[in-house]
């Protein structure tokens, strides 16, 4: 059976076993870069985080970014204890200290701090947010299209756990790969709870029929930076863009598909279901997003 691949999967690099790892104002040798176990974001998922790339010295669309981080800490009653301009400091701290330039994945992560006790009630959290960047010289390497399995995990409705929230807590994600792996995929099609297609478990996901680019209506998937800019660039492109309710029997029609994340920008989709999609490579259409896409985070 094929290996299986991850949208996440990147070229080793012998690099990342020297990073520094900015923990709470501190630069940490990765041995030394630890939290505490009563953390909450280690007891109960209790944080949000953002992922950002680095393209030639330029973290891309970060202000984007960072607007998410604080509306979701507000979302939470997270006080992040910093300014934007302090965070975004103190990524430009990690970045030198790294001296990373280009081809840099960091993972920017805040937790509502350090617990008195082992249980939920926020208020338990005295201590102030624990807030980490790690970075890593991360340069994409998926040598195939993906390919997809449909789920029986849905991405839920807003006052369960709304999925626009890029929590710490993603196990109803985890738990939904774990399935496609066992059925053979690389990675997860989850529907929404009317039974249309939404997202993957780790990205944004779009079809193409006939020309035109199909993706979610955006009620019960992460707002993916990456997916807005995709739906902008089709736009601004004259290339037909629709977010619409759209069904299994649609998408294993279609001629393309792809998967959007700040990672793997625009990564194709060969299979789904068992069910080759087009010629089960990238598509023109594709190819064309991912070009101009390139052209957009270039400096």
């Amino acid at each position: 059976m094929t290996e299986h691949v991850t949208t996440h999967q990147a070229q080793e690099d012998a690099r990342n076993e020297d990073i520094l790892i900015w923990v709470n104002g501190v630069l940490k040798p990765k041995a030394e870069a630890l939290v505490s176990v009563y953390d909450s974001g280690f007891m109960l998922g209790d944080g949000v985080w953002e992922g950002l790339r680095l393209y030639d010295g330029r973290w891309s669309f970060i202000d984007e970014h960072m607007d998410r981080l604080y509306e979701a800490a507000k979302a939470i009653d997270l006080d992040i204890g910093m300014t934007r301009q302090e965070l975004i400091s103190a990524l430009s701290e990690t970045q030198a200290a790294n001296e990373m330039q280009t081809d840099a994945h960091c993972r920017l992560m805040v937790t509502r701090g350090v617990k008195t006790r082992p249980f939920q009630h926020p208020g338990l959290s005295r201590q102030g947010p624990t807030i980490v960047i790690l970075m890593e010289h991360s340069k994409p390497s998926i040598p195939r299209p993906i390919r997809l399995a449909t789920v029986p995990h849905l991405r839920g409705q807003p006052m369960t756990q709304d999925p626009k929230l890029n929590s710490h807590s993603k196990l109803n994600c985890i738990l939904a790969c774990i399935a496609a792996e066992k059925a053979g995929a690389d990675e997860a099609l989850m529907l929404d709870v009317h039974g249309f297609v939404n997202t993957t478990n780790a990205c944004n996901f779009f079809i193409v029929r006939k020309g035109e680019v199909w993706t979610s209506t955006g009620d019960y998937c992460m707002n993916g930076i990456t997916r807005a800019k995709v739906i902008d660039l089709c736009r601004a492109n004259d290339i037909p863009v629709f977010e619409r309710n759209y069904s299994l029997v649609d998408t294993y029609g279609a001629d393309e598909a792809f998967l959007t994340g700040t990672f793997g920008a625009q990564t194709p989709v060969g299979v789904i279901d068992g069910r080759q999609i087009g010629d089960g490579q990238m598509g023109p259409v594709t190819q064309r997003l991912r070009d101009l896409y390139k052209a957009l985070v270039s400096p």
